[in-house]
């Protein structure tokens, strides 16, 4: 038999290379070009032929901007976090896409929601196929959960072919977990499961089959070590909406993140707590990430955050110590280590704090990952502390941008982040220059136009006492 024609296909960005190469010159993966079977046939464009407009095509319909459209109908799954995530419930027709590490919990949460979607409303039909685990230990896991009187119908597949005749009919299930996307094949295609092509088109079959037929399809999707979902970066863009399932290992907070959403806000998150019963919701995530804070520690200061349209406050710690080496450790968790580096030279060159020749470590508190520079003015706050030795006020929160020539620059919904420091007893605020009203009297605001006005909170090193605490 005559070998088929093959290609060299990246399977990071889905690049076509015509030989194998150890770097892909379109991403700069390494060792991510794969041998595949080339397809049978290719496409003609759209200028296969002069006539093709007057015979073949046809002419689209406009309208106007102006008009009014039903609001999309929402599925709640009864678990407040997951439902605040998708933008307030699932859409039919929609399809989502959950990625995390493996062991996360990405299986669990599914499980618990297509099981609160198919009891709290029994109109609505929801099916869990696995490709990865076999119906026995599905059922062991919903047996852990207490979910098995949940009316959840089970399979295992990873034929896609055989999974579109499935839901193609009348009686078709409302909502569809594919577990997961990376081990969906289609036949008709010579690669392996996992590969661009296959996911691709897998998940090209699955979501257009949900558009026909309305239904609501959750895709679980495997992360390579960067930490973004494994296959071609179309498959992002395929989707109606992306999340991401995040926390440590050694914390018990999952972090369930949107950051795509085409019927919700993005950058919306929701907390979860991993107990032996499943996953629990934080209802106050604030209070919880504070629980075991103690305000006497120098290092410590407490960041008033954004998430989505949810006001967050955490912790952020600092620890500055000597250097034995040459070039002092710079190790950061749970915020960005560039970002960590600019602080520094700002403090540096702006405030003439020397952090030459010492270690800096920084940390933030409970797993949590901060990716807005809203807590920049927080994280100088801390390390000035740390080097000090200076505890900060235990009822202080602060936030702030802080730019490159040393100012303190405003940041969005500083009302929210005021309402949320008073709700949790914080009675004064570092924060930039603000023109709005402080909504509660009880709070205090010590706006700052620099980061010398922060240095110049701290008492002066050479009267002050060691352990003194800022006024």
């Amino acid at each position: 038999m005559a070998r088929g024609a093959t290609r060299h296909v990246c399977q990071s960005c889905g690049a076509v290379h015509p030989r194998w190469a150890g770097r892909c010159d379109a991403c700069g993966g390494w060792n991510t070009i794969a041998e595949e079977m080339a397809p049978e046939s290719v496409p003609t464009g759209a200028k296969g032929s002069r006539n093709a407009r007057n015979t073949n095509a046809r002419s689209i319909e406009f309208v106007s901007l102006d008009g009014k459209n039903e609001p999309a109908p929402r599925k709640r799954s009864g678990i407040s976090e997951f439902d605040r995530v998708a933008g307030g419930g699932l859409v039919p027709g929609s399809a989502l896409l959950i990625g995390g590490d493996p062991g996360i919990g990405k299986s669990t949460l599914l499980l618990q929601a297509v099981a609160g979607l198919a009891t709290g409303n029994s109109a609505v039909r929801c099916a869990y196929i696995s490709g990865e685990e076999s119906i026995d230990q599905v059922r062991m896991r919903a047996e852990r959960l207490a979910v098995t009187k949940a009316p959840v119908t089970l399979a295992a597949a990873t034929n896609v072919r055989d999974i579109l005749a499935t839901l193609d009919s009348d009686d078709a299930p409302d909502i569809v977990v594919i577990d997961s996307i990376q081990t969906m094949y289609l036949d008709a295609l010579e690669s392996a499961p996992g590969t661009v092509s296959q996911v691709r088109a897998s998940a090209q079959e699955l979501i257009r089959l949900a558009k026909r037929r309305g239904i609501t399809v959750l895709l679980v999707g495997h992360v390579t070590k960067e930490g973004v979902i494994a296959g071609p970066r179309v498959l992002e863009h395929m989707v109606d909406t992306v999340m991401y399932f995040e926390g440590e290992r050694g914390h018990q907070f999952r972090i369930l993140r949107a950051v795509k959403n085409r019927f919700g806000p993005t950058d919306e998150i929701g907390v979860f707590e991993m107990t032996d019963a499943g996953l629990a919701e934080v209802a106050n995530p604030s209070a919880l990430f504070l629980a075991d804070r103690d305000g006497d520690v120098s290092g410590a200061a407490v960041f008033a955050g954004i998430e989505g349209t949810r006001p967050i406050l955490v912790e952020i710690q600092a620890l500055v110590a000597p250097s034995p080496l040459g070039t002092p450790r710079r190790n950061v968790v749970g915020w960005d280590s560039g970002r960590l580096a600019t602080i520094l030279a700002v403090l540096e060159s702006r405030a003439g704090l020397q952090f030459s020749g010492k270690d800096v470590y920084l940390n933030v508190a409970g797993g949590f990952r901060i990716s807005e520079p809203a807590a920049d003015l927080a994280v100088a706050a801390s390390l000035t502390s740390a080097l000090y030795g200076l505890p900060l006020p235990g009822s202080m929160a602060i936030f702030g941008e802080v730019g490159l020539s040393g100012e303190i620059r405003a940041v969005s919904q500083m009302a929210a982040r005021l309402k949320e420091a008073s709700k949790l007893g914080f009675t004064q605020v570092l924060c930039p220059h603000w023109r709005g009203k402080v909504s509660s009297n009880e709070i205090k605001l010590r706006e700052l136009s620099g980061v010398g006005d922060l240095i110049a909170l701290f008492p002066d090193q050479t009267t002050a006492s060691p352990r003194a605490a800022i006024i």
